[in-house]
């Protein structure tokens, strides 16, 4: 039974990784979602390339309602989201691993919820731990077991891209108490919310962001970061499957009681 999946970036996902993989173009009421399935220790396993499969589409343009609505409607509960992010601190250094446990909205144009009135009415979604604290202690489990330290907690700053951000932006962000900024993991964790999926972002740290970094950002220093960190990256992800399938009752977190809300989809 499918109930866990992984959304990244294309280096994320590895074919040697998982066992009896297939392509599911899963129709959802907004838009077609490219889903890669396959079993990892006998268990089935789903992946979503957030930017497709040749790292083609923009943060500020994908169809994260396709993407989380085509995992829903295939069954899974449990998401593990990877992110490529800057620091605000520098206790905060590239190549580290962090799970955020909050974070800070700046996107502008995105659709952001399932529920914009009409047939699907209106639902105000809470947000006060939008990531899943089930998940991420299963992550730093996961990590541990590997040797590989994952900090949890931090506070993501999501802002709109694709530009990078001034340094008076960064400034902000740390008054306002940022730690982490990045691109993408909003409106993702806010929609599998609404939908009362366990949702997690691990982030790993490729540089210090605008006026902390001592020179200017280019985005192949990102990716060679996450180049180098990919392997670990896998090894937390794989590492923490064997804890989050081992209590499916997500008695421990309070993800799923939003479904208890008047109007909430089930």
């Amino acid at each position: 039974m499918l109930t866990t999946a992984i959304i990244g970036g294309t280096g994320v996902y590895d074919p040697e990784l998982l066992d009896n993989t297939r392509e599911i173009g899963q129709e959802t009421p907004y838009g077609t979602a490219t889903v890669m399935t396959g079993t990892y220790e006998g268990k089935e396993i789903a992946f979503i390339p957030r930017h497709g499969g040749s790292h083609s589409i923009p943060p500020h343009l994908i169809n994260y309602r396709a993407n989380i609505m085509a995992l829903h409607m295939l069954g899974v509960k449990n998401i593990m989201a990877t992110a490529a992010v800057g620091s605000l601190h520098f206790d905060f250094k590239p190549g580290s691993y962090i799970l955020a446990d909050q974070f800070l909205d700046f996107t502008r144009t995105r659709r952001n919820t399932f529920y914009e009135g009409g047939e699907m009415g209106v639902v105000h979604c809470d947000m006060t731990i939008p990531y899943c604290s089930r998940l991420r202690q299963a992550m730093v489990q996961g990590g541990c077991d590997q040797g590989i330290k994952v900090q949890n907690g931090g506070v993501y700053v999501c802002t709109e891209g694709p530009r990078f951000e001034t340094a008076a932006e960064i400034a902000m962000f740390k008054q306002l108490g940022g730690h982490l900024i990045g691109m993408t993991s909003v409106p993702e964790v806010c929609l599998a919310r609404e939908l009362g999926m366990c949702y997690a972002n691990i982030s790993i740290v490729t540089n210090f962001a605008a006026g902390i970094s001592p020179g200017i950002l280019t985005h192949s220093e990102v990716v060679d970061m996450m180049k180098r960190n990919i392997t670990g990256v896998q090894r937390v992800l794989m590492g923490s499957l064997k804890y989050i399938l081992a209590d499916e009752t997500q008695d421990s977190c309070d993800c799923r009681k939003i479904l208890n809300e008047p109007g909430v989809m089930k």
